[in-house]
């Protein structure tokens, strides 16, 4: 700016100069000379050279420091973008270390734990619904195998009482032992039967029969007084007189209410003379 007001300047005191040198003003068509001399021009055009040249230089010199001032705006966007990004992931990786610490690695596992003890506890309720099931199943066939058991027993029951009762109305002694076979059948530890049996076989004169039945049942009940009351009468149809005076002792022992037969019953009529058995009797009286 300084530069252009010397020009300025320079012009005015050319043009003054001019003037005085002339002191009237001429018309420009009139101009026979130059109204000034070569080495202001020179000057003039020296000087505006150097202007444009100084103001090319400005202008560069502007648009470099717009362009520095842009490079560093984006600079610092790019730093700031660069350093939120990197704390961005700073955090997650704080947050994933946190997560791991606690024992869940990411959000995958997290899920995969979920699933996992659900089914586990799943698994347990199945397990334990399958166990109070089968125990419900155990019980049912349980009872269902009472229940069956008691009816078999039941119609056993009634069975061996239909015998019973075709026994004793039956006076054929072979069939009573039959039918007493048949019961032994169904129940082969029928005490009762074999002593009954025993008693139809001693009726058939068939002492010693009688007597291995006896025995048989006084290994299934060693205390049946019916078996030793059998077996008294049977081994006195055999003769051996002490053995029956032996077994009758055993089933006074056990039961009082043989007494009366003992006294009475005609098979041991043999024995009624041996002083054994009159002191049997007698302390039995």
């Amino acid at each position: 700016m300084s530069r252009i007001i010397a020009i300025a300047f320079l012009v005015l005191v050319a043009t003054a100069i001019s003037a005085e040198d002339r002191p009237d003003v001429l018309e420009v068509k009139d101009l026979k000379n130059p109204m000034y001399t070569p080495f202001v021009e020179l000057y003039v055009l020296e000087e505006l050279k150097r202007l444009r040249i100084d103001m090319a230089d400005q202008k560069h010199e502007m648009i470099q420091q717009i362009v520095d001032r842009e490079h560093s705006s984006v600079d610092r966007a790019v730093t700031y973008a660069t350093d939120t990004v990197t704390y961005f992931f700073y955090l997650i990786a704080g947050a994933s270390s946190i997560m791991v610490l606690v024992g869940w690695n990411s959000l995958r596992e997290i899920k995969d734990r979920v699933h996992s003890l659900a089914d586990e506890e799943i698994s347990k309720l199945v397990s334990e619904y399958e166990n109070r099931l089968h125990a419900i199943e155990q019980q049912l066939n349980q009872k269902t195998r009472h229940i069956e058991e008691n009816r078999e027993e039941i119609e056993l029951t009634q069975e061996v009482q239909s015998l019973w009762l075709r026994a004793g109305q039956d006076s054929n002694l072979s069939s009573r032992i039959e039918t007493y076979d048949e019961i032994l059948k169904l129940r082969s530890d029928d005490c009762e039967a074999l002593t009954y049996k025993a008693d139809s076989v001693l009726e058939l004169n068939e002492p010693q029969w009688a007597a291995n039945l006896c025995h048989q049942a006084l290994k299934i009940d060693p205390e049946n007084c019916h078996a030793f009351y059998q077996l008294g009468c049977a081994y006195t149809a055999m003769g051996q007189f002490d053995d029956a005076i032996k077994y009758l002792s055993e089933a006074l022992e056990r039961k009082d209410s043989y007494r009366e037969e003992v006294l009475n019953d005609e098979a041991l009529i043999p024995l009624k003379n041996l002083p054994a058995f009159q002191s049997l009797t007698s302390s039995s009286e």
